[in-house]
């Protein structure tokens, strides 16, 4: 009788886990859709869009960008700290 049940919950068909996981759609990186933006580390307000209120930097799935793009924003908003045009912290 149980290996009735057990095989019964595992068919894809009688049980399903899916239900629980929302597909999100994948955010394209604004620095690749649009080639005319040039990352500079003297432009903070183009650089605030990459930092939260508190000064840190957002992480990839929050600012959509690619890996290489990202590296690129950290570079720009440590320079940018660097040279005090940017806060490393709010307080």
């Amino acid at each position: 009788m149980a290996m009735k049940k057990n095989a019964k919950r595992n068919n894809k068909n009688d049980y399903d886990d899916d239900y629980k996981f929302k597909k999100i759609r994948k955010k394209a990186c604004p620095l690749c859709t649009d080639k005319n933006v040039v990352l500079d580390y003297k432009n903070p307000e183009q650089l605030r869009k990459f930092i939260n209120e508190r000064g840190k930097i957002l992480p990839r799935r929050a600012t959509g960008a690619c890996s290489k793009h990202q590296r690129d924003i950290t570079t720009a908003v440590n320079r940018s700290r660097n040279i005090a045009l940017l806060p490393y912290s709010e307080n």
